[in-house]
């Protein structure tokens, strides 16, 4: 309800010519691939997937934007080791542009950090939500790659940001719980949200054997119970260095590219930078 209201606003007072998103195949900004990383269950690894993604396209000469959508417990600032001045709060409250808040992190990727510990942003506003739709607009004639990392779970936030997004990666890891609620977070967004497209990136697994068996449970609870088909695009596998990484607060593309994680993450990019993904619209607000 709260979307179709949104939409009928946007319709109805319309959005600056030189701020609206071009149509599929007109103008720079159509070739932005807006992407969410999101997960149903926490502690899955999706933040540390969604920046090392990030930065190996930026190494490829992709550039890539990354939002932290947890609007009210950054997390992204936190593993770069990174102390932003300003963030989407300072955005929000219209106190700071866009672009004055964008920060570049490493391999040259534009983070948009996100507000820690601010209650209010734990749950955005129609109003909020009409400014960031604006500013991401403009973004957009900038970037090739927009990564949206989302909190987990299905609370509202998540779903605005899933819903939103032209792509979703769901990143699961092999426990019980994870596959669970990954299949929880894909039945929302597809009986609630209209979403069709899934595709999974399995982290923490022994082998890529491993991963492929959690890839086809999932993929079978889709196809019996909701008749939905989700893509495999990868996987990382557990990796000593990953830890490291995180308590350096570095990416662990950059500071130990030679890794088994780093390998698959690199894999996983260099399909998506490969890809002339279908650019159409899937029948919901798709604003970025």
């Amino acid at each position: 309800m709260e979307q179709t209201l949104m939409l009928k606003k946007i319709k109805s007072e319309g959005v600056p010519k030189n701020r609206r998103a071009e149509s599929p195949g007109g103008g720079s900004s159509s070739k932005t691939r807006v992407i969410s990383v999101t997960s149903g269950k926490g502690g899955v690894g999706k933040t540390n997937i969604a920046v090392n993604l990030a930065v190996s396209l930026a190494r490829m000469r992709k550039k890539t934007l990354l939002l932290d959508a947890d609007a009210g417990l950054a997390n992204i600032d936190v593993i770069l080791g990174l102390t932003p001045e300003y963030n989407l709060y300072h955005v929000l409250k219209g106190e700071k542009s866009f672009s004055e808040t964008v920060i570049k992190g490493p391999g040259g990727i534009m983070i948009l950090p996100a507000s820690s510990g601010i209650a209010e942003m734990a749950e955005l506003s129609a109003g909020q939500k009409l400014t960031l739709l604006d500013g991401l607009n403009d973004l957009r004639s900038r970037i090739e790659f927009m990564f949206v990392d989302t909190a987990a779970g299905i609370a509202r936030n998540v779903m605005y940001f899933n819903a939103a997004a032209r792509e979703i990666i769901v990143v699961a890891s092999p426990e019980p719980a994870s596959l669970t609620d990954a299949y929880a977070l894909i039945k929302v967004l597809y009986q609630r949200h209209a979403k069709k497209r899934f595709r999974l990136i399995v982290n923490m697994v022994k082998s890529p054997a491993e991963a492929k068996e959690v890839w086809e449970r999932l993929s079978r609870a889709t196809a019996h119970f909701l008749n939905l088909t989700v893509n495999y695009l990868g996987h990382v596998v557990s990796d000593e260095k990953v830890t490291e990484s995180v308590r350096r607060q570095k990416a662990f593309v950059e500071l130990f590219p030679d890794s088994p994680a780093s390998r698959c993450i690199q894999e996983i990019a260099e399909k998506l930078a490969g890809e002339s993904p279908d650019c159409e619209d899937d029948g919901n607000i798709s604003f970025f």
